[in-house]
């Protein structure tokens, strides 16, 4: 019996399957607003038979995107244009879903398709960043130290984004606290070099991230709640399975409900070996030693080994990216291969069930 494809259930929203489609930026926006691209894009996945579609991150305030070409929900125009989007990926049968995000000191850099790379300037539509120091990623500009005010707007922005988001129909939010974007900056010993309330031990690195969750949960106080952790930092001195185990623990308490656990991106010195599935162990600590439900990701590229991962018990679920990108029904074509029957068959496709 298949893990994989029976339904996963998370307050009173049940995902069709446990096949999920990752937050994967296009850098395709403008002045952050989604388009068609955004629509074509995120739409083939439901299509696909995926049982949750997570759009990219979207940044929560201007200042938090990573580049000038990333989606946003701090305005409600941003709200307007996700709509018609959300609704093409719901009617297609599969859960929306969002990262809500702020890319800290590693904001106001070009896009992957840009001829430049670091810091976008001033004068080519850049911004200065913000951090819980004004520490830099390599190659990157220093950012400005937030002070309380400004940890305050955070906390404020992402509670408005919230709301946005839930207006617009997504169903299922995430807190982006990993890939060396703020949250997980704050989380950081190797970012955060505070000594208030923000810095210093565990928890008080953790107090923004547990902040975020609490604004969040009180405007939403029914929607799912995820977190993605950078599980580790891969460095010497940095963030670690075991922190991200205790904080968790802690978010759990806040009403976060489910854990998304990646890795790295704090820093350019990370120590990482990708080989497929180099990430699942990770989650499985965290799932077994806080006691939450997680997904897996990280080169899992095939559906007889997310099933694997699921059979093991390392994780609740299976996000994959790449994977979809290459097939826009990896869902549908896993099912196949593992000889599941699955009623969601978009009429359309049904004759590519069988061979022959």
């Amino acid at each position: 019996m298949s893990l994989l494809f029976s339904p996963f259930t998370v307050r009173d929203v049940t995902m069709r399957n446990r096949l999920w489609v990752s937050p994967m930026c296009q850098y395709s926006a403008v002045d952050g607003v989604p388009n068609e691209w955004h629509h074509t894009h995120l739409a083939q996945f439901a299509n696909g038979g995926a049982g949750l579609v997570m759009a990219e991150a979207a940044a929560v305030s201007a200042e938090g995107r990573i580049s000038p070409d990333d989606v946003g929900l701090y305005t409600d125009a941003h709200r307007d244009a996700w709509a018609p989007i959300v609704a093409a990926i719901a009617s297609r049968g599969a859960v929306p879903a969002v990262q809500l995000a702020h890319a800290g000191r590693k904001a106001s850099t070009y896009s992957p398709f840009a001829a430049g790379r670091g810091s976008v300037p001033a004068a080519e539509g850049g911004w200065e960043a913000v951090g819980p120091s004004a520490v830099a990623y390599e190659g990157y500009a220093v950012p400005h130290e937030l002070d309380l005010e400004g940890i305050d707007k955070v906390v404020a922005d992402f509670a408005a984004a919230a709301r946005r988001a839930l207006e617009a129909g997504f169903v299922v939010l995430e807190v982006h606290a990993a890939h060396g974007y703020l949250l997980h900056e704050f989380l950081s010993p190797l970012s955060n070099l505070r000594t208030d309330a923000y810095g210093g031990s565990l928890e008080n690195r953790a107090r923004l991230l547990l902040r975020v969750i609490d604004a969040v949960r009180e405007v939403a106080p029914s929607a799912p709640l995820f977190v993605r952790f950078s599980g580790t930092d891969w460095a010497d001195g940095g963030w670690s399975v075991d922190d991200t185990i205790e904080v968790a623990r802690w978010a759990a308490e806040h009403g976060a409900d489910f854990f998304d656990i990646s890795s790295g991106g704090l820093v350019a010195h990370q120590h990482i070996v990708p080989e497929p599935g180099y990430q699942v162990g990770l989650a499985a600590r965290v799932r077994r030693e806080a006691g939450v439900p997680v997904n897996a990701v990280g080169l899992i590229d095939t559906g007889a080994q997310a099933e694997q991962v699921l059979q093991a018990g390392d994780a609740d679920a299976v996000m994959s990216g790449r994977e979809w990108l290459r097939d826009p029904h990896y869902a549908l074509r896993a099912s196949v291969e593992l000889g599941v029957e699955l009623d969601y068959w978009p009429p359309q496709y049904v004759r590519a069930r069988r061979r022959g």
